[in-house]
């Protein structure tokens, strides 16, 4: 680390965007962790291993945990929940599958992604192969988030989450591990020429057809693995395409990236249903206006969601055959939520799936697109629901999803969406457990949270 950008060769511009974002993560880790930040940082780990837990048990999840057994080699990294240990990429990416299987993890409006299923994965996984303190933990998950949201934003076409993570990844685990700033280029140039592609799942609406739900999802846990492997090569010799972030076609950053002035950590949101984010909005004004004016779930003739283009981009499949799919249906989801209430989201389990009455109610939801909310995306999300009883019309507000950053989950919130969504992965002393120790880690002590998620 002792080697500076003046001494890199002089093929690479220091102007790039690359040098850059490499400049920022050299100085950034170097630098003490802010309160704001690290308060930020707390929550997201806290958040994540509710999403992990809760997902522990997907098929998907025990697929990705055997395969990664299987392929990865052996080491003393826990595999969260699960009694089990692997290497540093086969850890991390088990846990992220696990952290991302239900879409409960926190997300970025500015990325339109969720990158804590990705860096905090890779940053505890990492931090047992170094050492790591708590502080030098989440210095590295803020710098993640920093690179992650940067480039997710920057993109000129919408990409998955997994299409930018990569990038979050190597970040993270280069601040950890000390990495050299000319390591470091090459292994983010690697990272995102590598990434999942996500072609098919990203691609802009009409989707025809839309993809099928799937284990696959936003490719967050392969991007994880390309992360963590990209920086493994780099530091063996590997190089790549240090101009990948010039290019104009694919991104658009602004003359001032402003890296770290506003920590797009403190921006985060945490989700309070185990779907989607296009879905959060209309489900609260649905639950809103069900609430507000009494109305009989059975008695409603017609539903209309108008939110923003993004909404219809999704599958939106009104008899979902997987949970995956029930991720990304307003109509099943706001049916589902109607009728049982918005516990059966948090988790939703396999009982959720074809039945009659949710299918019934969720053929009698439309969808459209208000302009006015469309134009104030990504930087809002916002709903509106018309429910129609017997020919009178209930409207509700205009509504932003729960949990954003401008009105956040408070700590009691947090905790008990902690505890809804591990009821059935965890017992009630083993939440407890894992609440205390985050109670240390915040003052200092990570050692009880590490043995507690084993």
């Amino acid at each position: 680390m002792s080697e500076t950008f003046d001494e890199l060769n002089d093929d690479f511009h220091q102007s790039s965007i690359v040098a850059r974002i490499v400049s920022y993560v050299d100085a950034a880790r170097r630098q003490p962790v802010g309160a704001l930040p690290r308060q930020a940082a707390s929550r997201c780990v806290l958040d994540l291993l509710g999403a992990a837990a809760s997902g522990i048990n997907q098929p998907g999840v025990l697929a990705a945990r055997k395969t990664a057994l299987a392929t990865m080699a052996a080491g003393d990294v826990p595999v969260w929940f699960s009694g089990t240990t692997s290497s540093v990429v086969g850890a991390a990416w088990a846990n992220s599958a696990a952290a991302a299987a239900l879409d409960l993890d926190d997300g970025h409006r500015l990325a339109r992604g969720h990158p804590g299923a990705a860096v905090i994965p890779a940053a505890l996984a990492v931090a047992i192969e170094t050492g790591a303190s708590l502080e030098d933990i989440l210095r590295a998950i803020i710098i993640g988030y920093e690179v992650g949201v940067t480039i997710g934003a920057a993109r000129t076409t919408y990409g998955n989450t997994g299409t930018w993570s990569s990038y979050a990844v190597v970040a993270t685990a280069a601040v950890l591990r000390g990495t050299a700033p000319e390591i470091l280029a090459h292994a983010m140039a690697i990272a995102g020429e590598s990434s999942p592609n996500q072609l098919f799942a990203s691609a802009p609406a009409p989707r025809n057809p839309a993809p099928e739900g799937s284990d696959v999802k936003e490719g967050i846990p392969w991007s994880v693995v390309t992360g963590l492997v990209a920086l493994s090569l780099a530091e063996a010799g590997h190089t790549g395409p240090r101009n990948i972030l010039d290019s104009t076609r694919h991104y658009r950053f602004s003359e001032d990236l402003r890296l770290g002035v506003n920590p797009h950590i403190c921006n985060t949101y945490f989700k309070l249903y185990a779907c989607c984010r296009h879905i959060h909005a209309p489900l609260d004004a649905m639950l809103q206006v069900v609430g507000r004016y009494s109305i009989d779930p059975h008695a409603i003739d017609a539903i209309e969601v108008e939110s923003t283009s993004g909404a219809l981009r999704i599958s939106n499949r009104d008899n979902p055959t997987n949970l995956v799919d029930v991720q990304y249906s307003i109509p099943y989801c706001l049916a589902l939520a109607t009728l049982q209430g918005p516990q059966a989201l948090l988790p939703p389990t396999p009982a959720v799936l074809g039945q009659s009455a949710v299918v019934d109610l969720a053929r009698k939801v439309t969808l459209s697109v208000n302009a006015d909310f469309d134009a104030r995306f990504p930087s809002e999300t916002l709903a509106r629901v018309t429910v129609t009883v017997k020919g009178r019309h209930f409207v509700s507000d205009v509504t932003a999803p729960k949990g954003e950053a401008s009105d956040p989950l408070s700590s009691a919130e947090l905790e008990a969406k902690f505890r809804a969504a591990t009821r059935f992965s965890l017992t009630a002393n083993h939440q407890d457990e894992i609440l205390v120790a985050m109670n240390k880690a915040y003052v200092g002590d990570i050692s009880q949270l590490m043995l507690s998620i084993k």
